[in-house]
Order: C-alpha cells, then sequence, then structure tokens
C-alpha cells in the first residue's frame, strides 16, 4: 500500500513538474529575480542594435563600425525603455523621451532641461 501511494506521488509530481515546464512562457516572467541575482554579461552596442535600440536620431553603428570596445548601452536604461515600447506601443525615439522625461520628474527637472527648484537662478 505504501509503495502505490509513493508511485502516485511521485508521478504526480512528474506530471505537474511537466507541466510547468511546457507552459514556463505564460509565468516566468511574473517571478520577481531580484537584479543582485542574475547578471548578464556586458552586452555590445551590436546587441543593442539587433535588439531595436537604434534609430536614425539615435544611430549606434557609428560605434560598431569604429570598433567601440564599451559594454553598450544601460542595461536598466535599456529594460525600462524596452517596457515603454511594449506597453505604449511606441518606437524607440518616443520611448527614449519618455525615459528621459519620466528620470527628469523623478529628479526635479521640467521637460525643458531647466530645474523646478524655486531658488535656482540661471543668467542668460
Amino acid at each position: 500500500m505504501a509503495g502505490y501511494l509513493l508511485y502516485t506521488i511521485s508521478f504526480c509530481f512528474i506530471v505537474f513538474a511537466t507541466a510547468l515546464y511546457l507552459t514556463r512562457d505564460y509565468w516566468v516572467h511574473r517571478i520577481p529575480i531580484p537584479d543582485y541575482i542574475y547578471h548578464r554579461l556586458p552586452s555590445t552596442f551590436a546587441s543593442d542594435v539587433e535588439g531595436g535600440l537604434t534609430s536614425n536620431d539615435f544611430d549606434l553603428t557609428g560605434n560598431i563600425t569604429s570598433g567601440d570596445s564599451r559594454a553598450g548601452l544601460d542595461e536598466q536604461g535599456k529594460r525600462e525603455v524596452k517596457k515603454i515600447m511594449r506597453s505604449k506601443r511606441v518606437d524607440f525615439d518616443e520611448a527614449r523621451r519618455i525615459f528621459t522625461e519620466r528620470r527628469f520628474a523623478k529628479n526635479n527637472i521640467g521637460p525643458d532641461g531647466l530645474p523646478r527648484d524655486p531658488k535656482f537662478v540661471s543668467f542668460s
């Protein structure tokens, strides 16, 4: 009797694990994974271009052709821009503008680039 229970539990576990594996594309993005656990290797400008993070106004091909050895664009910024592109269905330039304006607002800077500090004095 105990043997049947062990086999039944093992079989159910294998079926459940297989179902989770086959449907991982639907649920794995909902699991919060802290950034400190997994770090990708530094990306390159070529992978940024392949990922759609380039345009006529923000051209990365010059960096590639000149053999630039830097790591590429900022990982956190790329994730945020890609999220904006997916959620708002905009192109790279518009998503980059939205990202920059959000970053400005978080740092108390207006959309025109001037600080919102009431004590700010500017001489033109």
